[in-house]
């Protein structure tokens, strides 16, 4: 249930609180967003870097490499395939250090500036770029949806409603069908959805994403930013003075009011804020940045453009809300490098590297051995002692593969089994092997060994793995 907070009424010509008391839902804005259209240097910022994102999410799955999508994760052969990379479920740390990575990146940018991430590329923010651009060509500027949500139901406020929400939802059916994509294979999944050959649960998910997106980036929009995203809530904690973000000039913008244009303003002790409220009709999440720092702010400049176009038209200077610093407001100077910012960047930079040099020399073939573990530990064979073992090859290489088997140690040991297999791509093989040595050369009971296996067509492919050769005490 959605958490409800009295508030009490107060009587600004009296100082006392009024009898009734009104409740407010803190999980739901109490008027509807209607957003100003506005140009100017971040709207545009946002929208040349949003594009290659969202062009990067639609494409990608049509992109063939090696016969494949370029970037498929196959869930039923648990394999995930990133352009000319296969990931397996053993490498699963390396997505879990992948993640870590972004996360403290993220926290760097942040503490350098602020919440960029939100206000520019977080794909809730793209996608409510494109369905305000949907819903800004359907029903007209901000002025113009206020009047028609006001007039009565007629056929052309049907047809402006009908067309808007039929492009959202055409636009949220292709973002649910490419994400679907990206685990079946998309040129696949658009011949089965459409032919109608593809399973319930394939329908099931397609649907699901499509009405989540449509959901999200037509009607909770500001709602996921301020109460559903855990980055709003700790973000500010990795603030301090030098971090940039979107803030008012308070001394200079104060106090604030309409006034003549040409006139002395700051004779009727006025300051350059006109009190015209553009920067909170653009505002995506509905906040008065005039009001302070505020954790709903998502940075994403709109406000700096609207006040700039206001500044520009009564001929002030610019800046009266920009991106600074706490610092830069109260001193004039701001630390780029600091502490916080150079230790988030260097664990950053050492865990990059890590990440890369593991990839880097990650074996593209698998193996593990078991030793028996049955009544006896060893067999003697006339003057020898054998041990078996069980030894599981993965071939995690893209294609076919001859592999060799051999035994490694300290002794001239003696393989017995089958020491030549081919594997296809992805192909897990379990075979039995025998590992045989004179007991007079045996110089302890337990020795080290290592099976070594080898790729015949590309000698780079090997791994080894140590196991113990058990014999009889001495």
């Amino acid at each position: 249930m959605s958490e409800m907070i009295p508030a009490i009424e107060i009587d600004s010509t009296s100082g006392k609180t009024d009898s009734g008391v009104r409740y407010i839902d803190t999980y739901q804005s109490e008027n509807k967003i209607y957003t100003r259209r506005i140009e100017g240097f971040y709207q545009r910022l946002r929208r040349y870097t949003g594009i290659p994102l969202l062009l990067s999410f639609l494409l990608i799955p049509w992109i063939p490499i090696d016969g494949r999508p370029a970037m498929l994760f196959d869930l039923s052969e648990q394999k995930f395939h990133i352009f000319w990379m296969t990931f397996w479920p053993q490498d699963g740390i390396l997505l879990a250090g992948l993640l870590i990575i972004a996360a403290f990146l993220l926290f760097a940018v942040t503490v350098l500036v602020g919440r960029v991430w939100c206000g520019f590329t977080c794909p809730q923010t793209v996608w409510t770029m494109m369905f305000i651009w949907a819903e800004d060509k359907c029903e007209g500027d901000r002025n113009q949806r206020i009047k028609l949500d006001r007039q009565p139901w007629s056929l052309k406020k049907l047809l402006r409603k009908g067309s808007k929400h039929t492009i959202w939802l055409v636009i949220a059916l292709i973002t649910g069908l490419t994400f679907i994509g990206y685990f079946y294979g998309i040129q696949q999944l658009i011949v089965d959805v459409f032919t109608f050959h593809a399973s319930g649960e394939t329908y099931f998910w397609v649907l699901f994403f499509t009405a989540f997106t449509y959901l999200n980036a037509g009607w909770l929009r500001e709602q996921v930013c301020k109460y559903m995203c855990p980055y709003a809530r700790f973000q500010s904690a990795m603030y301090d003075k030098d971090t940039l973000l979107v803030t008012y000039d308070h001394a200079r913008g104060e106090q604030r009011g309409p006034r003549k244009s040409g006139t002395d303003y700051r004779a009727d002790g006025l300051g350059d804020c006109i009190d015209c409220s553009w920067c909170v009709q653009v505002c995506p999440v509905d906040i008065d940045i005039r009001d302070g720092l505020q954790y709903a702010c998502i940075d994403c400049g709109l406000c700096v453009d609207a006040c700039n176009s206001v500044m520009d038209k009564m001929g002030y200077e610019r800046g009266l809300i920009r991106f600074a610093t706490e610092a830069a407001m109260e001193t004039g100077q701001t630390r780029i490098f600091r502490p916080l910012m150079i230790g988030y960047f260097l664990l950053v930079l050492i865990m990059l590297g890590f990440f890369v040099y593991v990839t880097a020399t990650r074996t593209p073939v698998g193996v593990d051995v078991v030793r028996d573990r049955g009544v006896h530990l060893f067999r003697r064979v006339g003057t020898n002692i054998d041990n078996v073992y069980t030894v599981k090859i993965n071939n995690m290489s893209r294609g076919e593969q001859t592999y060799t088997v051999s035994v490694e140690g300290a002794h001239s040991y003696k393989l017995k089994g089958q020491t030549r297999v081919l594997l296809e791509e992805g192909e897990v093989l379990t075979v039995p092997m025998r590992v045989r040595v004179p007991q007079e050369a045996l110089a302890s009971s337990s020795e080290e060994i290592y099976f070594v296996v080898q790729s015949q067509q590309d000698p780079s492919i090997s791994a080894r793995q140590k196991t113990r050769f058990i014999g009889p005490k001495k």
